[in-house]
């Protein structure tokens, strides 16, 4: 069976023309970024409950240096550590500076931007991918379409299954071409609304701690 379905792939393949091999090309460049972007974002731990709730913990003994340390050991895997971090580096509570809102805000919104942006590395490419992809397969089709009716207009004889024949191979290109945009598409829109979920709780997180900071300073 195995033999079968290996056999008809490429029969397939073969049947779909010259513009299989772009296909082909984006439908691994596809499954790469999938696979890639899916790894990088298991590899790095989102989650900010955790780290906010120890840095709470700091600020209200007003032990920013502590908070600091905490969060710097917590860097490699958590990108929460690196935004917080940032702003706490700015705090400067317990050293005689005053406490900044608006520089707390900012350091904060920048480390998170560059977080952000690597973790939509590659989103772009899946975007492109998922518009390319069933152009070309639309393409792949409108050619075998020309090809079809040319081979019809020269035939002496024709009947339906020379017909059906010739545009089962050229819709071919289309088929591929729509499977690879949804795939595509789909781990976009996955990814995307991980990220999206991981922004909001940064800026959450960072306001609520904000507010805790220059409080403490008041004090």
């Amino acid at each position: 069976m195995d033999n079968a379905q290996a056999f008809s792939l490429l029969e397939l393949f073969r049947m779909g023309g010259v513009f299989m091999w772009p296909l082909l090309f984006f439908s691994i460049a596809t499954v790469a970024i999938a696979l890639e972007r899916t790894v990088y974002l298991l590899y790095h731990n989102l989650s900010l409950e955790d780290l906010k709730e120890k840095t709470e913990e700091f600020i209200q003994a007003r032990d920013i240096s502590g908070a600091g340390a905490y969060l710097e050991s917590r860097t490699k895997r958590r990108m929460g550590a690196r935004i917080l971090l940032a702003m706490i580096k700015r705090a400067g509570m317990g050293q005689g500076n005053r406490v900044s809102e608006h520089r707390l805000e900012k350091a904060a919104e920048a480390e998170a931007m560059n977080c952000v942006t690597s973790l939509e590395n590659g989103f772009n490419f899946l975007t492109a991918l998922g518009s390319l992809s069933p152009l070309t397969g639309f393409l792949g089709t409108v050619s075998g379409m020309i090809g079809a009716f040319k081979s019809i207009s020269e035939a002496a004889d024709v009947n339906a299954q020379i017909v059906a024949s010739g545009i089962y191979e050229a819709l071919i290109t289309t088929v591929f071409g729509l499977v690879i945009a949804i795939i595509a598409m789909v781990a976009h829109s996955i990814f995307t609304h991980i990220v999206d979920r991981f922004a909001a709780e940064v800026e959450i997180t960072c306001s609520d701690l904000i507010i805790q900071i220059t409080d403490k300073a008041e004090e």
